[in-house]
């Protein structure tokens, strides 16, 4: 068991400095290098062609769509474009690379520098740093049965599917984040968090963790101070949660933090992220001067991104998540914790569908961060993930503004489409939600309600205005909460005065 700092303790003491690799799937229809498909939860090696599966002979082509993809993540990353960019062979052993060398980009990646603006929850901006990112393959993926944790070690045989081999990615490469102090974890989460909000605007990928679509290796250091040389790193492979990122640098940091307090060094290595500890374990011992004897790949021609068009690309692009965020707080009158609110909870896109779909901005916002973020809360899952989409929640908006339904009976029709009863309307229907429209009825509930309480009624009389709640109440129980409390105070007041 690993010795840890109290986390506080230890970003008082040392200088922490993260790094991100990112590496984003891109939701091409087909593989980067030959015809075979993306898709997701297909049967074990199914989408596979000669190239994924390494056959000799086989020969790739650059998929054109993966490298429009890459620029446009570029341009919305604030990068430059490299004119010229080359593949290069990435040699080492793995049974998910069966031609034993991954097809990468390394001395001439498509996409320099760049940054991304990030904002915490508290409304603190940070600038995090882009070295480059490159396109390359992802490998295929291995199942080890019979291992602790599924891992290798101890395991009885393993499984190979390689459906994924072949699947176009972008990784991201982060420079040094510096300065980031105790807030680390966060600026890191939000820093993916604003990676997957960019690649889905841009509609280059799905951006589903826990598909494995983002996943990021997670680097990490100390140092005495600010001024002082970077410490030797550790880097965490393959977190695919934007928890595991967080709890991976919140561990990391009081791990090497207890072990350079007590005089020890850090050892530079890959780790595992283990949910079960929220932490780190170890994994092999790793060095700089690792020898994947990168080549050029010579099947492949270099990749010419001309200045036209990559003018051609940027015209092309959507509204970016930036451009939607001001566009909004001014459309719906936000004030800057209300956005942060909807930002922090994943709503933006959600809401911002429900509004085009025909909901009041409001009333969108309402149900996406209350209702709906319950259930998800509740059940486990990811907001858009709850079984409920933005022109369902829109039509649910819709009955309510036309008066058809009240707050309550909402709630109900929601908790009906949530768990699978149909659309707002078919739930309505079934259930017998709707308001109680019929003045008769209305009229003789109230009637009854009057009756029922003489002493309420002497008190509206005299002014007590309030106490028309009471039989407001009645009415409403009357009416299995079906009537319009609006029209109930109405005729209680037209009522009260007249006899």
């Amino acid at each position: 068991m690993d010795e840890l700092m109290n986390y506080e303790d230890a970003v008082a003491r040392f200088d922490p400095v993260i790094g991100l690799e990112v590496h984003v799937e891109l939701s091409t229809k087909t593989k980067i290098f030959d015809a075979a498909p993306v898709a997701f939860g297909a049967e074990p090696n199914t989408d596979v062609q000669p190239v994924s599966l390494g056959l000799p002979g086989s020969l790739p082509v650059v998929n054109e769509a993966a490298v429009e993809y890459a620029v446009r993540l570029g341009l919305a990353l604030n990068s430059r474009i490299n004119e010229l960019s080359r593949f290069e062979r990435k040699n080492y052993f793995y049974p998910d690379l069966p031609k034993a060398y991954q097809i990468t980009q390394n001395a001439q990646p498509i996409i320099l520098g760049g940054y991304l603006d990030i904002e915490l929850a508290d409304g603190t901006p940070y600038r995090f740093p882009i070295e480059h990112a490159h396109l390359e393959e992802d490998a295929g993926k291995n199942t080890h049965v019979g291992g602790a944790d599924g891992r290798l070690q101890g395991a009885r045989y393993s499984l190979v599917d390689y459906n994924r081999s072949g699947v176009p990615l972008i990784e991201i490469v982060s420079d040094p984040a510096t300065g980031v102090g105790k807030n680390a974890p966060e600026i890191a989460g939000a820093y993916v968090r604003g990676i997957r909000e960019l690649v889905r605007a841009l509609g280059i990928s799905e951006g589903r963790m826990e598909r494995g679509n983002i996943r990021a290796d997670v680097n990490v250091s100390l140092r005495e101070s600010p001024d002082a040389p970077f410490g030797t790193r550790t880097e965490t492979k393959n977190v695919n949660s934007f928890r595991g990122i967080e709890n991976t640098i919140r561990y990391e940091i009081s791990r090497q933090a207890a072990i350079l307090a007590a005089g020890g060094t850090i050892l530079q290595e890959t780790r595992h992220y283990k949910e079960e500890i929220q932490g780190t374990i170890a994994g092999r011992v790793k060095s700089d001067a690792d020898d994947y004897r990168y080549f050029p790949e010579p099947d492949l021609v270099p990749v010419m991104c001309t200045p036209a068009y990559v003018e051609e690309v940027r015209a092309g692009l959507p509204e970016l998540p930036a451009a939607k965020r001001a566009r909004i707080t001014e459309e719906w009158e936000l004030s800057p914790e209300e956005l942060r609110d909807l930002i922090n909870a994943g709503a933006v896109d959600l809401v911002d569908a429900t509004v085009r779909a025909g909901a009041t901005p409001a009333g969108a916002r309402k149900w996406w961060m209350g209702d709906i973020a319950r259930y998800a809360k509740d059940n486990d899952v990811e907001l858009e993930d709850a079984p409920i989409t933005p022109e369902a929640v829109a039509e649910l908006d819709g009955l309510i503004q036309s008066g058809r339904l009240n707050d309550k009976l909402g709630r109900q029709a929601l908790a009906g489409v949530l768990a699978g009863e149909g659309s707002p309307e078919e739930v309505v229907a079934a259930r017998n939600l709707e308001i109680v429209s019929d003045s008769g009825a209305l009229e003789k509930a109230v009637d009854e309600a009057l009756a029922a309480n003489p002493d309420v009624v002497e008190k509206i009389r005299g002014g007590k205005v309030q106490a028309a709640g009471a039989i407001i109440g009645a009415v409403m129980k009357a009416t299995h909460g079906k009537a319009d409390a609006g029209a109930v105070r109405a005729l209680i007041m037209e009522r009260a005065a007249a006899e």
